[in-house]
Parts: C-alpha cells; structure tokens; sequence
C-alpha cells in the first residue's frame, strides 16, 4: 500500500500551548496556491501547531516559499541551495538567493550544509557553497539551517574555519549525546524531526534528554519522517504535536513544557512575534 493510499496520520490531541514546527516544505507537502497553504496550516493549527517555517531547496522552491511567506500571517520562509544540488552554483544562482534571502519573512538561511550521503554534488562544490552561505547569514544577520548528513566533523570544522553565525540550528538533528554536547557547547540550536520519536534511535534518545531547554526546537521536516506510529505515511506540520509528545516522554516532562519551549525558542532564533501561551 502506498504512503497516499494510507493518508495522512489522523490528527492528534491538541497541545495546551501553542507551539512552531521550524522545518517543514508545504510545496513538497502538495501546497500550490494560498488555499492549499492555509488548508495545511489550518490543520496544524487545530492540535496546537500555530507557525510554521516552510525551507527552500533549489531556486524554484526557493522563490516559492518566498511567496508563500507572504501569503498567510503563520508562515514564515527559509531559503537556500539544498547541499546535494550545488554542483552549479554559480554566481547567478549566488545572486538569485542574496536577493530572496533579504526578504522581511525570510528568517532563516538554510537549509544548507553538508550531505555525505548522496553523491549528487561533488563534497568540495559541497564545502564550497557551504561556506557562501555562512557567509550570507552573517551579513544579513540572519541564522543558519543546518542540513548535516553522515558529515558531522565536517560541518564543524567549517563553521569554526568561518566562523560561525550567531543562531545555528542543526535541522533533523541527527548526532548523539557527544555530538550534541560539542554542538550545544559552541551555543548551537538541535531541531528534532519525526526521527527522535523512533524506537531504535538511541543515540537521538540520549540526544533529546541532554540538549539544555533553551537549545532545542521541533520541526516535522513535512512531507519526510513521519513520527512513530505513523512511519511510511504522509507528515504534515500537524504532525509535530506527536513529535512533542515523544520528546516530552523521553524528557520526562510535559507536553505542554516542550512546546512552550520549543515556541519560544523558535520565537528567539527566528526573532518571530512572541504569543504568550494561555
């Protein structure tokens, strides 16, 4: 059976504080025009997922989520060449995203990294655009979306090489308790997609319990890595209320807490208008 034909994962109890899913791709998610848009983020906002943050990967998703940005109050954008697809990135492309990346509801940019996985983009063209856009977060002072795959050491002997920005979020954080701790060392933000709700991640367990309250964001990653149960069918921004549930238990606190902090968190790293929870 195929992930369309289970349909989305039904909507979960909502939370009793508003929170942010901080990574999410409402294109990839099937949205097209406003209506689809609000339709989507209606949905999140009826369990309690109140904004959200659509990411860029390529120029066209990239002008996209700019757009859509502008299309309803609870969204907010994030632009950047995907690491996979920088094999020509070139100065027009460099100049393309600059001007993008300036935009009032851009908060972030990203996601950008490192991805040893696939072998798309050759590793030095990787680096290379890695570098431009640590270097166009610092001059827009904006933060840094990390995307980091099989490419930890890396990663950060680059950003201590440039320097790093002042916010850097590791999107789908994907690092143990070690790694973790040498990122929340430098002052570095982990966003915990669907993954940490997975049961044979014990690293990312360890991870989520460690990671101090004030450097943890929660993000779907939408339409990928649907929280357990509901692996294999279509994530959606709604489904970061289940993804604060699984983190609240292995933190042993509330779901209420882990939300509160994961929206003020986002709040501060993206400087978004601050709600006060009821």
């Amino acid at each position: 059976m195929s992930k369309q034909e289970r349909g989305r994962p039904p909507l979960p109890e909502p939370l009793g504080v508003p929170t942010v899913d901080s990574h999410t791709h409402l294109e990839a998610c099937g949205a097209e025009t406003a209506a689809d848009v609000a339709e989507i983020v209606d949905r999140a906002e009826s369990v309690g997922v109140t904004r959200v943050v659509t990411i860029a990967d390529d120029l066209d998703a990239a002008r996209w989520a700019a757009q859509a940005s502008t299309w309803d109050d609870r969204v907010w954008a994030a632009v950047a060449i995907h690491p996979t697809r920088t094999k020509d990135f070139g100065p027009a492309e460099q100049s393309e995203v600059e001007r993008l990346a300036a935009g009032e509801r851009i908060v972030a940019i990203g996601e950008t990294g490192l991805d040893y996985y696939w072998d798309y983009s050759p590793p030095d063209a990787q680096r290379e655009a890695f570098r431009w856009h640590i270097d166009l977060a610092k001059r827009l002072r904006k933060p840094l979306m990390i995307h980091d795959r099989e490419a930890h050491e890396d990663i950060l002997r680059v950003l201590d090489e440039e320097g790093a920005p002042e916010d850097v979020v590791f999107h789908c954080f994907s690092g143990d308790e070690d790694f973790a701790r040498r990122c929340v060392d430098r002052g570095f933000v982990l966003s915990f997609a669907g993954t940490v709700t997975f049961r044979k991640a014990s690293g990312l367990h360890d991870a989520a319990r460690f990671v101090p309250s004030g450097q943890f964001l929660v993000e779907t990653d939408a339409p990928f890595l649907t929280p357990h149960p509901h692996r294999g069918r279509p994530n959606e921004p709604y489904c970061a209320a289940y993804t604060v549930r699984g983190i609240a238990e292995l933190r042993g606190q509330s779901a209420e807490e882990v939300a509160e902090a994961a929206r003020v968190n986002a709040e501060r790293v993206f400087r978004l208008p601050v709600v006060t929870s009821p």
